[in-house]
């Protein structure tokens, strides 16, 4: 049941965060709400899909989705008018929605390597 919940709020997290972010001037209003949506999804996928396999797979994603957010998307406009904003929107949005579950695993990977007694190896 928990993984259930778990993909259902991973796949709820990733449509709201394209939708949120290419209807964003439309829901400008309702951008903080979209955030904190994104943040609860995000901690629930942290705690209930990531298993001990995919930590550091899941990290190193984190990561990258976390570089992608900081690069300067809108500059896609000059060329292309209206998708580097939209892209923008869409990465903050992911971003929003990613950093949470990172957290949590990273929380989670960092109690058991700090609770696991020297020279053993964590389960």
């Amino acid at each position: 049941m928990d993984q259930m919940i778990g993909s259902w709020a991973f796949i709820i997290g990733v449509l709201i965060a394209i939708l949120g972010g290419i209807f964003a001037p439309m829901l400008a209003e309702q951008a903080a709400w979209i955030t904190l949506v994104l943040v609860i999804l995000g901690l629930i996928v942290g705690f209930l899909n990531i298993g001990d396999k995919e930590i550091p797979g899941f990290l190193m994603a984190a990561i990258a989705l976390m570089l992608v957010g900081s690069a300067d998307l809108e500059i896609i406009d000059k060329v292309i008018a209206p998708v580097g904003t939209y892209l923008a929107s869409i990465v903050t949005n992911i971003v929003a929605f990613v950093a949470p579950a990172a957290l949590i695993v990273a929380l989670l990977e960092v109690y058991k390597l700090a609770s696991t007694p020297k020279g053993t190896t964590a389960k």
